[in-house]
């Protein structure tokens, strides 16, 4: 007797156990797979080591480098140059391979391959079906650069969009694509506002070298110009154009609001969370809110070694300290103290973090 009230027991709380987690209550979530909830890094690679991703799970405790070779058995190549997202894939972009994997987001189980109409391929973004990638072309020519559009139902380019020269970031708003032009290995000084719905093309001119460009929670387009600097003919620094973080209305497509840097100073690697700017310059971290028109004097912090990638989200900091010989080095920052709280062995050439 006294068993079977325990197996009733059991079976009722097992019953109830199965429609508490069946129902609508949306605070309960399992992971779908090995690589849901965490943090996706992305290592160019080098001579020493092919372009891989780590992973790692968002409470620390599990961490893994080179998942893609270890669920495929197949090694990414070098140049990885950055990935992009959509609802269940991945698509990890190779430059110099002319290459996107696509891959389960969450299992990096490998789901195809794009290998024909890239050039150099940069960065891309997905959007209503399709995958607009930013493409450098031959680095002869300054005049052959392109977007081109992906059918992420068939993983085939289906056009391209002629733009200036050096193509990089690319960010999708409200029908348009807004790209930032570093100039490849040259220089350029302009965004593209690329209308979706008819390929129109349109630039706004910013300081040199734009590179990171976020919308902020006001809606406007923020764009880091890193600025350049100036050599003659025996790579003797002769000058330096003027670094800066410019605000754009997307309505207007008009500078609203220029920050400007000193002369000589080069910011790099702008993130935007929560209305709060971080940028980094010479190894140093700073923040400043969206809306300021002063840049800060001091830091917030010092990260460690060579600061090649750099992410924000909620409380933390997370900073690559990039080896192009050997491993890589995930350093975890807390904001509100500037204290490293975490730090983990990554891909080599670590360069972009991602949260899964």
């Amino acid at each position: 007797m006294k068993i079977n009230k325990l197996l009733t027991a059991i079976f009722v709380l097992s019953a109830l156990f199965l429609t508490s987690c069946s129902s609508d209550d949306d605070s309960v979530s399992e992971p779908r797979s090995d690589y849901e909830n965490g943090i996706l890094i992305s290592g160019e690679g080098s001579s020493a080591g092919t372009g891989s991703v780590s992973f790692i799970s968002n409470d620390f405790t599990v961490a893994e480098n080179l998942i893609y070779k270890t669920v495929n058995d197949v090694e990414l190549g070098t140049y990885l140059q950055s990935m992009a997202f959509d609802d269940d894939n991945a698509y990890i972009v190779v430059d110099n391979a002319n290459t996107i994997t696509v891959a389960d987001r969450y299992t990096f189980e490998y789901k195809g391959e794009i290998t024909t109409g890239l050039s150099l391929p940069r960065f891309m973004v997905t959007a209503n079906g399709k995958g607009y990638v930013t493409n450098w072309g031959s680095t002869a020519d300054d005049t052959d650069d392109f977007i081109a559009v992906v059918d992420l139902s068939t993983y085939s380019i289906e056009k391209t969009i002629s733009v200036g020269n050096g193509p990089e970031r690319i960010v999708a708003h409200n029908g348009k694509l807004y790209v930032s032009h570093k100039g490849a290995y040259t220089t350029n000084n302009i965004v593209s506002v690329i209308t979706i719905a008819d390929d129109n093309v349109e630039e706004i001119t910013v300081k040199d070298n734009p590179d990171e460009l976020f919308f902020n929670t006001s809606g406007n387009l923020v764009v880091l110009s890193e600025g350049r600097t100036i050599y003659d003919a025996n790579w003797n620094v002769t000058g330096h154009t003027l670094a800066s973080i410019s605000t754009i209305n997307p309505n207007s497509l008009a500078v609203s609001q220029e920050v400007v840097f000193a002369e000589g100073e080069h910011p790099s690697l702008m993130e935007i969370d929560n209305g709060t700017i971080y940028y980094a310059l010479n190894g140093s971290i700073y923040s400043l809110n969206e809306s300021e028109s002063t840049l800060p004097i001091a830091s917030i912090m010092t990260a460690e070694g060579y600061l090649y990638g750099m992410a924000v989200q909620e409380d933390n900091i997370f900073t690559l300290d990039a080896s192009f010989t050997d491993a890589s080095t995930l350093n975890v920052y807390s904001v509100s103290t500037s204290e490293k709280v975490y730090t983990q062995s990554v891909a080599i050439g670590a360069s972009k973090i991602y949260f899964n």
